[in-house]
């Protein structure tokens, strides 16, 4: 265990990558609780970032994890995000971790939905700005093309250049710059496996605890 985070208190919500054990909620979780830091994670799987500021039903399922606690697995009704400015009251955090990327990027559209994209983003972190909250936005990994999600590189790398333009006051997490196309496994070509997810979870801990990251969060 290393004390980079020690004394803070992070938020994590998050897409499917958020929802199932084993995924971010895991890996990133614990990542970040080793550093030191006091953890509270909320998924709900296919639920778009502005859906998060008010209580949204998933359509896929959803899981929370509190501290050092277990991965409590939500399904049907009991499937929702909590509202932003409840966890916000509820859980104070310092630092707020937006995983919600691959769901709002329609890769079996012909297009990038930036109209719409834009306003579930403006709409979150125009609750981050009133709760006055740190916060970091993790972009898209590679993945593997195809799978039933129909995932491309070239969306993936499109969806990323265009969060990292308009999630601020959030920084950007730019999850392509932590892998190669493909080095990743994953099970359906967006999701991941135990490995890629290990991966991808450490990464995410290493860039928040980075002195540039550590600067911009307020105590």
């Amino acid at each position: 265990m290393s004390a980079l985070l020690a004394g803070l208190t992070v938020l994590i919500i998050g897409d499917s990558h958020m929802s199932t054990p084993d995924y971010l909620i895991t890996t990133l979780h614990d990542d970040l609780m080793n550093k030191g830091a006091v953890v509270y994670s909320f998924g709900a799987c296919g639920v778009a970032a502005g859906e998060w500021m008010v209580k949204t039903q998933s359509s896929c399922g959803g899981a929370e994890r509190m501290k050092d606690g277990p991965v409590e697995v939500k399904s049907g009704a009991e499937a929702m995000t909590r509202p932003f400015n409840d966890l916000v009251k509820t859980y104070k955090p310092n630092l707020v971790v937006v995983v919600n990327a691959d769901t709002m990027a329609s890769y079996n559209q012909p297009e990038l939905q930036k109209n719409w994209i834009w306003q579930q983003v403006s709409r979150l972190t125009k609750g981050i700005k009133k709760n006055d909250v740190s916060c970091v936005w993790v972009g898209p990994a590679w993945g593997t093309e195809g799978g039933k999600f129909g995932k491309t590189y070239a969306r993936a790398k499109e969806m990323s250049g265009y969060l990292s333009e308009i999630v601020a006051p959030c920084t950007y997490v730019d999850s392509l710059s932590f892998s190669q196309p493909g080095e990743w496994g994953t099970i359906d070509g967006q999701h991941f496996d135990g490995a890629g997810y290990k991966s991808w979870g450490s990464a995410i801990g290493n860039f928040i605890s980075s002195p540039a990251v550590l600067k911009t969060i307020k105590h």
